[in-house]
């Protein structure tokens, strides 16, 4: 990758919530297994690291934090919604909807606004933080491979983004769900699909 394309180009970090990926989350019995397969923590702390040494752009895609209070009389809720309302994922105020304490925000990235559903682009302002920064490429990592993964590379295609999807830097509640969405999904719609080191070796000046 060129230094232009580097300036143009942004990892995106898809709900690093403790809920997710740390031990005591309210979805860690669901997760540990894909996450612990791939060595997801250590592959997002990589591509973190490595991205802001080489001065690409980080923006966090975080999830609603959740209130008592939210879903009140909405007229569709679907299975995902459910699941917030019963169990208040990601709740607001509460450990579990901090970000992992490997993955939180530094000087210089960028956080987008709280997606309610799963694309990290609907209803938020992260297509407007990208081309306000000038980026064309997006390189997406992060949680759940066949929900906010998904829905927010389908989403950066439709926008007209060149899409990268690291393999290695995504799980879900099993390894199907994160098969499906390597082996079967992206490839139908997206531009590239790399490891977790490929991609750094493709930055690295």
């Amino acid at each position: 990758m060129t230094s232009q394309q580097i300036q143009k180009t942004a990892l995106i970090l898809i709900d690093p919530y403790n809920d997710f990926l740390s031990e005591g989350g309210k979805l860690w019995p669901l997760t540990r297994a894909s996450i612990e397969e791939i060595g997801l923590i250590e592959n997002l702390k990589k591509l973190v690291t490595g991205a802001r040494a080489n001065h690409l752009q980080v923006i966090y895609a975080p999830h609603r934090q959740t209130t008592k209070s939210d879903y009140l009389n909405w007229r569709f809720l679907s299975p995902s919604h459910q699941g917030s309302k019963k169990h208040q994922l990601f709740e607001k105020g509460s450990w579990g909807g901090e970000f992992h304490p490997d993955l939180v925000p530094k000087e210089g990235d960028l956080v987008a606004q709280n997606h309610w559903t799963a694309s990290g682009f609907a209803n938020t302002d992260l297509d407007f933080l990208l081309r306000m920064h000038g980026k064309e490429n997006v390189v997406i990592a992060g949680m759940r491979a066949n929900t906010c993964i998904d829905s927010s590379a389908r989403y950066a295609v439709e926008l007209g983004y060149h899409v990268t999807l690291i393999k290695d830097g995504i799980a879900a509640f099993n390894m199907q769900e994160v098969d499906v969405t390597v082996e079967v999904n992206f490839p139908s719609y997206g531009h590239l699909l790399l490891s977790t080191d490929e991609f750094i070796a493709s930055i690295k000046s």
